[in-house]
């Protein structure tokens, strides 16, 4: 399977569609509660005015090759609720970053990114036969690192003055990883949480 495929990924939870123009009202809606957009280390979420054309960029990124978008849906309401997407990609040393990801409020600490993660993690390793996964958090963003780190990926290290953000500050990078010999003790970890999980 090629890098660049997308496939829909179905769970109990939580199916990652193809991102498409049509997710772009229930995505706007996600990102009001709490206005998302407006926290300062995540440039990557848009506005609900934004939403329309932040999709249409990550579609045409992906039609160039260079990242592979999915909507979040869940599953109990049918209705798109965040964003994930694999970048980095790089085929030839059989490794990717799972990364540009975001929830709205509603969703987060209820499972569906546990499972999102899962079918990712499942995707990168047993159909595209990887051998590193990737995630890649601003410093800043305690939550994030906090929510990386129960998925059972090991910090690698800091990239330090890494990006110039459109504010002029500075984000250093933290970088996470698994790899194909922890992944089957990490897929173990991830099913036994979300069997734990209520809905």
């Amino acid at each position: 399977m090629e890098f660049t495929s997308q496939p829909a990924l179905t769970g109990d939870r939580v199916v990652l569609e193809p991102l498409a123009p049509e997710h772009a009202p229930d995505l706007a809606d996600a990102v009001r509660e709490g206005e998302l957009w407006k926290t300062w280390y995540a440039t990557h979420i848009a506005s609900p005015e934004r939403m329309s054309a932040d999709i249409e960029a990550r579609m045409a990124a992906h039609a160039e090759g260079a990242s592979v978008p999915w909507a979040v849906v869940d599953t109990a309401t049918g209705r798109a609720v965040g964003i994930t997407t694999v970048l980095n990609l790089e085929p030839a040393h059989r490794r990717l970053e799972i990364g540009s990801t975001w929830l709205g409020r509603a969703a987060q600490r209820t499972g569906i990114n546990t499972e999102a993660k899962l079918l990712l993690l499942t995707h990168a390793f047993e159909s595209l036969g990887c051998i590193a996964v990737e995630f890649r958090v601003h410093w800043h963003n305690q939550q994030s690192r906090a929510a990386v780190a129960r998925l059972g990926a090991k910090q690698d290290g800091v990239l330090r003055n890494h990006r110039v953000w459109p504010d002029g500050t500075i984000r250093d990078t933290v970088v996470f990883s698994v790899i194909d010999g922890e992944w089957p003790t990490v897929r173990q970890s991830l099913v036994q949480r979300l069997a734990g999980h209520a809905r």
